[in-house]
């Protein structure tokens, strides 16, 4: 039995996994170690999944999460999961291996995520051979929530959305340009924030102004990233709430840049639960 997590930067998603059967599904807060001391991290593992997962035999852990790469900050969550789990293998790794696992197996391509941030590599059907740098939602991150979202924000208090649109946005979120200068700027977390807005411009994505915005942080994603590697003999995949709810926008300027565009999944936990159902099956053949 093996506990496998997607870790995101607002969510870590936790599956208990018997071969190719989930036995138990749980949450926790975003665990990036960039953010998080192992103090901390641990702490919340004890109250929030240890419960849930107590008397169950674990034989593995595989944690991937934002943050998670370097052997100095994937200790940290190894840490903090050795101090909750009396577990002799714990293995940690970046959320994007995790993605390229989950929607490529054991087949090259190129994998993506798009959620509150983005990320990208060329993967050959074992280990990520190519990554172009996200930098964050300030020099990169392109296509992500907390771009769009920042782009968005722009627009309006520039007064270049469509009229009517700039009043509904600060009354439905309780909003003023004062306020939301001080959350950017001066509050913790301002990427999560951005990221939030995406509900909003998803209910009003029939309007011009919001779906050139959506189309414009795509067409960057593509150019700044994807068309680094060999995507001219590669499907591009992708994972991420944001890949996953605007995906019809994706694919449409995938297509339209000559991007051959795969799966487009939420999340790329199924195509690790497969992955590692398939792993366990070939340990028990050897």
């Amino acid at each position: 039995m093996i506990l496998l997590a997607d870790g995101g930067s607002t969510k870590v998603d936790w599956r208990l996994v018997e071969h190719d059967k989930e036995i138990k599904q749980a949450y926790t807060k975003g665990a990036n170690p960039f953010f998080r001391t192992k103090e901390d991290i641990s702490q919340e593992l004890k109250t929030s999944l240890k419960p849930l997962i107590n008397g169950y035999n674990i034989d593995a852990v595989y944690f991937f999460g934002a943050g998670c790469a370097t052997p100095e900050k994937n200790n940290i969550i190894k840490e903090a999961i050795a101090d909750n789990f009396s577990i002799n293998h714990i293995e940690v790794d970046s959320d994007l291996l995790a993605a390229a696992k989950g929607l490529c197996g054991k087949e090259k391509g190129i994998a993506c995520i798009i959620g509150t941030g983005s990320n990208s590599c060329f993967y050959d059907g074992k280990n990520i051979k190519e990554n172009v740098s996200p930098l964050g939602y300030i020099l990169g991150d392109e296509g992500s929530g907390a771009v769009i979202g920042r782009l968005f924000l722009g627009a309006c208090l520039k007064n270049q959305l469509t009229p009517g649109l700039k009043e509904k946005f600060l009354k439905e979120f309780d909003l003023t340009p004062a306020i939301i200068l001080d959350k950017v700027y001066k509050q913790p977390m301002a990427n999560r924030f951005l990221a939030s807005l995406s509900p909003f411009l998803l209910r009003n994505i029939d309007d011009n102004t919001v779906s050139n915005i959506v189309y414009q942080a795509f067409n960057d994603f593509y150019i700044k990233n994807v068309q680094q590697y060999d995507y001219k003999n590669n499907e591009v995949h992708f994972t991420g709430s944001i890949a996953y709810y605007y995906q019809e926008i994706l694919r449409k300027v995938g297509n339209d840049l000559g991007i051959k565009v795969g799966i487009i999944t939420s999340s790329p936990m199924d195509g690790l639960i497969k992955y590692y159902a398939e792993e366990q099956y070939q340990k028990i053949k050897i």
